[in-house]
């Protein structure tokens, strides 16, 4: 008789779906109360009362999910099932109804697409018009243009703006356009980012020239400077040549002279020696 079984959380939808079931078949009277078994009637109208009232309990609690099942087990009749039901779920249903108004209410895009974000407003004010209640096509509009981010600034000035009332499915249709049009200017602005990157980055390496090749290379070198009064390690007074005390002449020392071991050589005189110095 209905596709989903009895829950919490469809309450209203099911109780239009079976009201309707059962009247159409002329038994409405009896969920309603209206239809009772008057004690003037035969026993043979009371007998067909009572199981036609059973059929339709036996037909109510078979849309119905365990959870619930508890509520009405051990009621007799249609009405009183259904009266039952009424009570413990309707209360239960406006609070849904105001749980689901308030996620819409403050429902945002963020990193979903268009089409997640628009099908997630949809389930939404479905869940609520199952919970029976509605939702204003105006205010459905409102809220998905409050979800956007702020790229679609424009575009929600514009239908803002606009005179004439946008039909939902026009909206869904302009905003799947809208995000194919900034995707489109993001890759491109991205691209353009990078090629500026890279020629920056080429006028930055040409500009440096590298040591050592440039037309006067600077030679590298391990000295280091000298400090003030600092005499260069390079500039060396000139050595003085040893004179020898044996034979007089310069250039060698006593010990390393050809006559140190001769006792019969005698040094020459002081004009010989300076002549063989000459």
């Amino acid at each position: 008789m209905v596709p989903n079984p009895l829950t919490s959380d469809n309450y209203s939808i099911w109780r239009l779906q079976l009201s309707q079931h059962f009247a159409a078949n002329g038994y409405e009277a009896h969920l309603t109360g209206q239809a009772v078994s008057s004690p003037n009637s035969t026993l043979q109208e009371q007998n067909r009362w009572k199981l036609v009232d059973r059929n339709l309990v036996s037909a109510i609690l078979a849309t119905i999910s365990p959870p619930i099942l508890p509520y009405v087990i051990n009621l007799g009749s249609a009405h009183e099932v259904w009266t039952a039901l009424e009570r413990r779920l309707q209360p239960t249903n406006r609070s849904r109804v105001i749980q689901l108004k308030n996620e819409l209410h403050q429902i945002q895009m963020r990193d979903r697409t268009m089409g997640q974000y628009l099908d997630q407003i949809k389930t939404i004010v479905d869940n609520i018009a199952a919970a029976g209640s509605t939702v204003d096509t105006e205010d459905i509009v409102l809220y998905i243009l409050n979800g956007l981010p702020s790229a679609y600034n424009s575009f929600k000035t514009a239908i803002r703006t606009s005179m004439q009332p946008i039909h939902l499915d026009d909206l869904y249709s302009l905003l799947s356009s809208e995000e194919i049009i900034l995707q489109q200017q993001n890759l491109k602005d991205q691209i353009q980012q990078t090629e500026s990157m890279a020629l920056f980055s080429n006028r930055n390496y040409r500009g440096k020239k590298p040591r050592g090749k440039g037309p006067f290379p600077r030679q590298q070198t391990n000295e280091r400077q000298m400090q003030p009064g600092e005499v260069s390690s390079s500039v060396r007074p000139p050595t003085q040549r040893p004179t020898c005390q044996i034979c007089g002449k310069l250039g060698h020392a006593a010990i390393n002279c050809w006559h140190r071991c001769n006792l019969n050589y005698a040094p020459p005189t002081n004009s010989r020696a300076l002549t063989a110095q000459q």
